[in-house]
């Protein structure tokens, strides 16, 4: 895994992980349309040519029929403003209607996405489940395989199909599923919902009124409908097909590398707040056998934990790791903030929090401190050959309230603060039993430290 150098980053579900990749969307343009001065109607389309999709629209509403007839004609791109007058008079009243074709085509107003619940908050969601639910929406779309024309659009959770709808707009499924989950008293907040067509605007604010966490389609969404999901919380999943999809908006809502194996009610954490001052640059994007090395910790720790986090007040330099990025909330104090940021953040009883600049964490340590947390531990603290490890160890959610009482007090050593809580120390020759413990703890802090990588390469 690799950060892009320029341009944004979506992601792709393949060999079962998300990876980043460059790829394009559709664009999609609203342009209010003003006519002698009133405001009759927004045009939602493509971007290019928009005074002939303005002045087509007219014509085929019957406002003209030449161009003899425009007094004003004036496009304003900038704005997505159409201004025009005409030589007759409009309706004093306007009457929408409504195509029954792929899109709405015109809407009165933009809509606007209501914020769901956050992230955090949210039931993540397995790539087997998407699969299930587009496997189950093709299997029901019966009339699309007997005449064409239909689309289809379903709503489950957690892979299990609860309702079904079919249209020949596919904005009208979104509302037949609505008003059926209505007159059912079928809660729809949390749910995944598939879809045949493509993703756009209206349907994205459709389903950000109906709670939805994940929106899957077959093929891809507009670039406007993935602005809306990035403010709505809502996961975007484009071209699902072949055991693989593109994810658009908030992959971290996509449990990556998914398995049985992992790790429960642990959160596992990476503090990516420091300067690097001694390094000079960011040492967790430094490459260690190719890969940068926050990416391969991520890898690890992704393996072993059903959420990772990293704590960053720098979140576009990872935009190319699939996972949840949250602020320090006392910026500027040092690794104790980053250390109260990840306990406020995790939504588990135990967090386990490591550096961003150990490029071997070792699988089996994580795991084993893990397996050793339990309720009469405020944390477990590993110790290493130079002493005691607390930037990777794992903590009970209580200490967030002793590290933000020594942040208030204006204290930031964190070796000074642990022994106000009961530790559990795993002893050096404890560790040293556990296969790779030597370089499980070599960070990288300076040149000449990541020099030295390359003997353990």
């Amino acid at each position: 895994m690799k950060p892009e150098k320029t341009g944004h980053n979506f992601f792709s579900y393949r060999d079962n992980c998300l990876q980043p990749v460059r790829t394009g969307v559709v664009s999609e343009y609203p342009i209010q349309l003003i006519v002698n001065g009133r405001e009759i109607a927004t045009l939602i389309g493509s971007p290019h040519d928009l005074r002939f999709l303005v002045a087509g629209f007219l014509r085929l509403q019957g406002f003209v029929t030449t161009l003899a007839d425009f007094e004003i004609f004036s496009v304003c791109e900038d704005f997505g403003t159409a201004n025009v007058r005409i030589k007759g008079e409009l309706p004093e009243r306007l009457k929408p209607v409504l195509t029954s074709g792929c899109g709405a085509g015109i809407s009165f107003s933009m809509p606007n996405a209501i914020p769901s619940q956050t992230p955090s908050l949210k039931q993540r969601v397995q790539p087997a489940h998407i699969f299930s639910l587009m496997e189950e929406l093709a299997k029901k779309a019966d009339h699309y395989r007997s005449h064409g024309g239909i689309h289809s659009a379903a709503i489950g959770r957690l892979g299990k199909l609860m309702l079904y709808a079919e249209d020949l707009g596919r904005h009208n499924t979104f509302d037949r599923i609505a008003g059926e989950a209505l007159f059912k008293g079928i809660e729809l907040a949390g749910t995944e919902l598939v879809t045949s067509g493509r993703v756009s605007t209206e349907m994205v604010a459709k389903a950000a009124l109906m709670g939805i966490n994940l929106i899957a389609s077959r093929t891809s969404p507009t670039d406007m409908a993935v602005k809306l999901c990035d403010q709505a919380n809502i996961c975007l999943v484009g071209y699902v097909r072949g055991g693989s999809f593109n994810v658009y908006s908030h992959p971290e809502l996509i449990e990556d590398f998914p398995s049985d194996s992992k790790i429960k009610d642990v959160t596992g954490v990476i503090l990516a707040g420091g300067s690097s001052s001694r390094m000079g640059r960011n040492k967790a994007l430094l490459e260690v056998n190719g890969s940068p090395i926050i990416a391969r910790i991520y890898r690890t720790m992704a393996e072993l934990f059903h959420e990772v986090i990293i704590v960053t007040n720098t979140p576009q330099e990872y935009l190319f790791i699939p996972c949840r990025k949250v602020p320090d909330i006392y910026p500027g104090i040092g690794s104790i903030a980053g250390l109260h940021s990840a306990l406020a953040h995790s939504p588990t009883e135990h967090t386990f929090v490591t550096a961003c600049d150990l490029p071997f964490a070792d699988p089996q340590i994580i795991r084993y401190l893990c397996d050793l947390r339990h309720l009469e531990y405020d944390a477990v603290i590993p110790l290493s050959e130079g002493g005691q490890e607390p930037l990777h160890a794992v903590y009970n959610s209580n200490c967030k309230v002793v590290f933000e009482s020594a942040i208030i007090n204006n204290e930031r050593k964190i070796l000074d603060i642990l022994p106000r809580m009961k530790l559990r120390l795993v002893r050096w020759e404890e560790m040293k039993a556990i296969a790779g413990s030597s370089a499980a703890f070599l960070n990288v802090n300076t040149p000449e430290e990541y020099g030295m990588i390359g003997d353990i390469r």
